[in-house]
Protein backbone atom coordinates (compact mmCIF):
# COMPACT_ATOMS: atom_id res chain seq x y z
CA UNK A 1 0.00 0.00 0.00
CA UNK A 2 1.20 3.50 -0.84
CA UNK A 3 0.33 6.66 1.06
CA UNK A 4 0.78 10.37 0.55
CA UNK A 5 1.16 12.34 3.81
CA UNK A 6 1.01 16.11 4.21
CA UNK A 7 1.70 17.71 7.59
CA UNK A 8 1.14 21.47 7.84
CA UNK A 9 2.25 23.52 10.87
CA UNK A 10 1.43 27.23 10.93
CA UNK A 11 2.38 29.79 13.59
CA UNK A 12 0.82 33.25 13.50
CA UNK A 13 2.51 35.79 15.79
CA UNK A 14 1.00 38.92 17.30
CA UNK A 15 4.31 40.78 16.78
CA UNK A 16 7.19 40.24 14.34
CA UNK A 17 9.70 37.48 15.05
CA UNK A 18 13.21 38.65 14.22
CA UNK A 19 15.01 35.28 14.42
CA UNK A 20 14.10 31.64 14.93
CA UNK A 21 16.00 28.35 15.14
CA UNK A 22 13.96 25.15 14.73
CA UNK A 23 14.39 21.37 14.66
CA UNK A 24 11.86 19.15 12.87
CA UNK A 25 11.15 15.41 12.97
CA UNK A 26 8.80 15.42 9.97
CA UNK A 27 10.52 13.24 7.36
CA UNK A 28 9.43 9.61 7.85
CA UNK A 29 11.77 6.91 9.08
CA UNK A 30 12.80 4.02 6.84
CA UNK A 31 12.03 0.65 8.47
CA UNK A 32 11.83 -2.99 7.42
CA UNK A 33 8.11 -2.50 6.74
CA UNK A 34 8.10 1.10 5.54
CA UNK A 35 9.84 2.61 2.54
CA UNK A 36 10.00 6.38 2.19
CA UNK A 37 9.68 6.96 -1.56
CA UNK A 38 10.07 10.74 -1.30
CA UNK A 39 9.94 13.45 1.35
CA UNK A 40 10.18 17.22 1.08
CA UNK A 41 10.12 20.00 3.66
CA UNK A 42 8.95 23.48 2.65
CA UNK A 43 9.51 26.38 5.04
CA UNK A 44 8.02 29.86 4.55
CA UNK A 45 9.74 32.32 4.96
CA UNK A 46 12.68 30.64 3.27
CA UNK A 47 15.40 29.82 5.83
CA UNK A 48 18.88 31.33 5.67
CA UNK A 49 20.24 27.97 6.87
CA UNK A 50 18.72 24.51 6.41
CA UNK A 51 20.43 21.18 7.06
CA UNK A 52 19.47 17.51 7.47
CA UNK A 53 21.15 14.86 9.61
CA UNK A 54 20.49 11.45 11.11
CA UNK A 55 20.24 11.34 14.89
CA UNK A 56 21.34 8.66 17.36
CA UNK A 57 18.11 6.69 16.84
CA UNK A 58 18.30 6.77 13.04
CA UNK A 59 15.66 9.49 12.61
CA UNK A 60 15.84 12.12 9.88
CA UNK A 61 16.20 15.50 11.59
CA UNK A 62 15.99 18.89 9.86
CA UNK A 63 17.43 22.07 11.33
CA UNK A 64 16.56 25.47 9.90
CA UNK A 65 17.16 29.10 10.84
CA UNK A 66 15.05 32.05 9.66
CA UNK A 67 16.96 35.32 10.00
CA UNK A 68 14.41 37.77 8.65
CA UNK A 69 11.45 39.42 10.39
CA UNK A 70 8.20 37.52 9.95
CA UNK A 71 4.69 37.37 11.42
CA UNK A 72 3.81 33.92 10.07
CA UNK A 73 5.84 30.70 9.99
CA UNK A 74 4.55 27.83 7.87
CA UNK A 75 6.22 24.42 7.67
CA UNK A 76 4.86 21.79 5.29
CA UNK A 77 6.19 18.23 5.09
CA UNK A 78 5.08 16.17 2.08
CA UNK A 79 5.97 12.48 1.87
CA UNK A 80 5.13 9.38 -0.11
CA UNK A 81 5.41 6.04 1.67
CA UNK A 82 5.02 2.38 0.83
CA UNK A 83 3.90 0.09 3.64
CA UNK A 84 4.19 -3.70 3.78
CA UNK A 85 1.51 -5.29 6.02
CA UNK A 86 2.80 -7.05 9.11
CA UNK A 87 2.40 -10.79 9.58
CA UNK A 88 1.74 -11.13 13.31
CA UNK A 89 3.21 -14.35 14.75
CA UNK A 90 1.37 -16.72 17.06
CA UNK A 91 1.69 -15.23 20.52
CA UNK A 92 2.62 -18.46 22.30
CA UNK A 93 5.59 -18.97 19.94
CA UNK A 94 7.49 -15.99 21.34
CA UNK A 95 9.93 -16.50 24.26
CA UNK A 96 9.09 -15.95 27.92
CA UNK A 97 9.48 -12.31 28.84
CA UNK A 98 12.14 -13.06 31.50
CA UNK A 99 14.28 -14.73 28.83
CA UNK A 100 13.97 -11.60 26.68
CA UNK A 101 15.30 -9.53 29.59
CA UNK A 102 18.24 -11.94 29.91
CA UNK A 103 18.96 -11.75 26.17
CA UNK A 104 19.58 -8.01 26.53
CA UNK A 105 22.75 -8.92 28.44
CA UNK A 106 23.93 -11.87 26.33
CA UNK A 107 27.33 -11.18 24.82
CA UNK A 108 27.46 -11.39 21.06
CA UNK A 109 23.78 -10.49 20.57
CA UNK A 110 24.33 -7.06 19.07
CA UNK A 111 20.71 -6.15 18.31
CA UNK A 112 19.63 -6.92 21.86
CA UNK A 113 22.57 -5.32 23.69
CA UNK A 114 22.33 -2.16 21.57
CA UNK A 115 18.73 -1.81 22.71
CA UNK A 116 19.61 -1.60 26.41
CA UNK A 117 19.34 2.19 26.23
CA UNK A 118 15.57 1.64 25.90
CA UNK A 119 15.48 -0.08 29.32
CA UNK A 120 16.70 3.07 31.08
CA UNK A 121 14.65 5.98 32.44
CA UNK A 122 14.35 9.01 30.16
CA UNK A 123 13.28 12.65 30.72
CA UNK A 124 9.55 11.97 30.28
CA UNK A 125 9.52 8.28 31.28
CA UNK A 126 11.02 7.78 34.74
CA UNK A 127 10.98 4.36 36.38
CA UNK A 128 7.62 4.92 38.05
CA UNK A 129 6.67 2.36 40.73
CA UNK A 130 2.93 2.69 40.08
CA UNK A 131 3.43 2.04 36.35
CA UNK A 132 5.57 -1.03 37.05
CA UNK A 133 3.03 -2.42 39.51
CA UNK A 134 0.27 -1.76 36.97
CA UNK A 135 2.15 -3.71 34.26
CA UNK A 136 3.21 -6.62 36.49
CA UNK A 137 -0.08 -8.64 36.47
CA UNK A 138 0.24 -9.03 32.69
CA UNK A 139 3.72 -10.55 33.11
CA UNK A 140 3.49 -13.67 35.33
CA UNK A 141 6.53 -15.99 35.27
CA UNK A 142 7.08 -17.78 31.97
CA UNK A 143 4.47 -15.93 29.95
CA UNK A 144 5.32 -15.37 26.25
CA UNK A 145 6.32 -11.74 25.76
CA UNK A 146 3.93 -11.08 22.89
CA UNK A 147 0.98 -12.42 24.88
CA UNK A 148 1.93 -10.38 27.94
CA UNK A 149 2.46 -7.13 26.03
CA UNK A 150 -0.83 -7.50 24.16
CA UNK A 151 -2.64 -7.93 27.45
CA UNK A 152 -0.96 -4.82 28.89
CA UNK A 153 -1.96 -2.86 25.78
CA UNK A 154 -5.58 -4.00 26.16
CA UNK A 155 -5.69 -3.12 29.85
CA UNK A 156 -4.47 0.44 29.16
CA UNK A 157 -7.13 0.73 26.45
CA UNK A 158 -9.86 -0.32 28.89
CA UNK A 159 -8.64 1.37 32.08
CA UNK A 160 -7.60 4.79 30.76
CA UNK A 161 -10.02 7.33 29.27
CA UNK A 162 -9.06 9.26 26.15
CA UNK A 163 -9.39 12.92 27.16
CA UNK A 164 -7.51 15.58 25.12
CA UNK A 165 -8.23 18.24 27.76
CA UNK A 166 -6.78 16.33 30.71
CA UNK A 167 -3.05 16.55 29.93
CA UNK A 168 -0.35 18.54 28.13
CA UNK A 169 2.90 17.46 26.51
CA UNK A 170 4.58 17.97 29.91
CA UNK A 171 2.19 15.94 32.10
CA UNK A 172 4.23 13.43 34.19
CA UNK A 173 3.59 9.70 34.01
CA UNK A 174 2.76 9.66 37.72
CA UNK A 175 -0.12 12.11 37.18
CA UNK A 176 -1.48 10.11 34.23
CA UNK A 177 -1.38 7.00 36.43
CA UNK A 178 -3.36 8.78 39.16
CA UNK A 179 -6.07 10.28 36.97
CA UNK A 180 -6.31 7.36 34.49
CA UNK A 181 -6.90 9.63 31.52
CA UNK A 182 -4.88 11.30 28.76
CA UNK A 183 -4.03 10.99 25.06
CA UNK A 184 -1.97 8.66 22.89
CA UNK A 185 1.33 10.18 24.06
CA UNK A 186 0.39 9.57 27.70
CA UNK A 187 -0.71 5.98 27.10
CA UNK A 188 2.59 5.23 25.34
CA UNK A 189 4.56 6.77 28.22
CA UNK A 190 2.63 4.70 30.79
CA UNK A 191 3.37 1.50 28.88
CA UNK A 192 7.05 2.41 28.52
CA UNK A 193 7.41 3.14 32.23
CA UNK A 194 5.83 -0.20 33.11
CA UNK A 195 7.82 -2.25 30.60
CA UNK A 196 11.15 -0.63 31.42
CA UNK A 197 10.41 -1.15 35.10
CA UNK A 198 10.36 -4.89 34.31
CA UNK A 199 13.70 -4.65 32.48
CA UNK A 200 12.37 -4.84 28.92
CA UNK A 201 13.54 -2.68 26.02
CA UNK A 202 10.66 -0.48 24.87
CA UNK A 203 10.70 2.63 22.69
CA UNK A 204 8.36 5.50 21.81
CA UNK A 205 7.04 5.73 18.24
CA UNK A 206 5.56 8.82 16.62
CA UNK A 207 3.78 8.89 13.31
CA UNK A 208 0.39 9.14 11.68
CA UNK A 209 -2.85 7.24 11.78
CA UNK A 210 -4.99 7.11 8.66
CA UNK A 211 -8.61 7.83 9.55
CA UNK A 212 -11.51 6.75 7.37
CA UNK A 213 -14.76 8.74 7.06
CA UNK A 214 -18.14 7.25 7.94
CA UNK A 215 -19.80 5.35 5.06
CA UNK A 216 -21.20 7.71 2.45
CA UNK A 217 -19.28 10.76 3.70
CA UNK A 218 -16.36 12.56 2.11
CA UNK A 219 -13.07 12.57 3.99
CA UNK A 220 -12.32 16.03 5.42
CA UNK A 221 -8.94 17.48 4.47
CA UNK A 222 -6.70 18.03 7.47
CA UNK A 223 -8.75 15.61 9.57
CA UNK A 224 -6.06 12.96 10.03
CA UNK A 225 -3.84 13.08 13.07
CA UNK A 226 -0.36 12.75 14.42
CA UNK A 227 -0.28 9.68 16.63
CA UNK A 228 1.96 7.88 19.11
CA UNK A 229 2.39 4.31 20.28
CA UNK A 230 5.17 2.08 21.64
CA UNK A 231 7.31 -0.82 20.49
CA UNK A 232 8.97 -3.74 22.29
CA UNK A 233 12.07 -5.58 21.09
CA UNK A 234 11.36 -9.30 20.71
CA UNK A 235 14.13 -11.73 19.70
CA UNK A 236 13.85 -13.07 16.13
CA UNK A 237 11.02 -10.60 15.40
CA UNK A 238 12.74 -7.27 16.01
CA UNK A 239 10.73 -4.24 17.15
CA UNK A 240 7.00 -4.99 17.38
CA UNK A 241 4.59 -2.04 17.66
CA UNK A 242 1.58 -1.78 19.99
CA UNK A 243 -1.09 0.96 19.94
CA UNK A 244 -2.82 1.17 23.36
CA UNK A 245 -5.06 4.04 22.24
CA UNK A 246 -6.80 1.70 19.78
CA UNK A 247 -5.87 -1.69 21.29
CA UNK A 248 -4.21 -3.06 18.18
CA UNK A 249 -0.86 -4.05 16.76
CA UNK A 250 -0.24 -1.37 14.10
CA UNK A 251 -0.48 -2.78 10.61
CA UNK A 252 -2.07 -1.13 7.60
CA UNK A 253 -2.97 2.35 8.89
CA UNK A 254 0.00 3.38 11.06
CA UNK A 255 2.87 5.29 9.44
CA UNK A 256 6.09 5.86 11.39
CA UNK A 257 7.88 9.22 11.48
CA UNK A 258 10.45 8.79 14.26
CA UNK A 259 11.42 6.66 17.27
CA UNK A 260 13.08 7.51 20.57
CA UNK A 261 13.05 7.13 24.33
CA UNK A 262 10.00 9.37 24.76
CA UNK A 263 8.16 12.30 23.17
CA UNK A 264 11.04 14.73 23.71
CA UNK A 265 13.25 12.75 21.33
CA UNK A 266 10.77 12.96 18.44
CA UNK A 267 8.86 16.26 18.74
CA UNK A 268 7.52 17.15 15.27
CA UNK A 269 8.70 20.78 15.50
CA UNK A 270 10.44 22.67 18.27
CA UNK A 271 12.78 25.62 18.61
CA UNK A 272 13.41 29.09 19.96
CA UNK A 273 12.40 32.47 18.57
CA UNK A 274 12.97 36.13 19.42
CA UNK A 275 9.96 38.44 19.56
CA UNK A 276 6.51 37.39 18.44
CA UNK A 277 4.52 38.00 21.62
CA UNK A 278 1.52 35.68 21.73
CA UNK A 279 0.92 33.24 18.90
CA UNK A 280 -1.69 30.94 17.43
CA UNK A 281 -0.86 27.44 16.22
CA UNK A 282 -2.64 25.49 13.49
CA UNK A 283 -1.76 21.88 12.61
CA UNK A 284 -3.39 19.95 9.77
CA UNK A 285 -2.53 16.41 8.66
CA UNK A 286 -3.69 14.52 5.58
CA UNK A 287 -3.01 10.80 5.03
CA UNK A 288 -4.31 9.54 1.68
CA UNK A 289 -3.92 6.19 -0.02
CA UNK A 290 -2.40 6.42 -3.47
CA UNK A 291 -4.43 4.63 -6.10
CA UNK A 292 -2.43 2.44 -8.49
CA UNK A 293 -3.44 3.16 -12.08
CA UNK A 294 -3.13 0.50 -14.76
CA UNK A 295 -3.38 0.91 -18.53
Amino acid sequence: MKFRVTHLTRYEYAEPVSLCHSIAHLKPLRTRRQQCLSSHLRVDPWPAVMREREDFFGNRVNYFSIQQAHNVLEVTASSELELTPLVVPTTDKTPAWERVVQRLYDRGDGLMTDARIFTLPSPQVPLDRAAREYALPSFPPGRPILTATQELMGRIFRDFDYDPLSTTIATPVAEVMRQRRGVCQDFAHVALAGLRGLGLAARYVSGYLETLPPPGQVKLQGADASHAWFAVLIPELGWVDFDPTNNQIPNAQHLTTAVGRDFQDVTPLRGIFYGGGTHELVVAVDVNRMVERTL
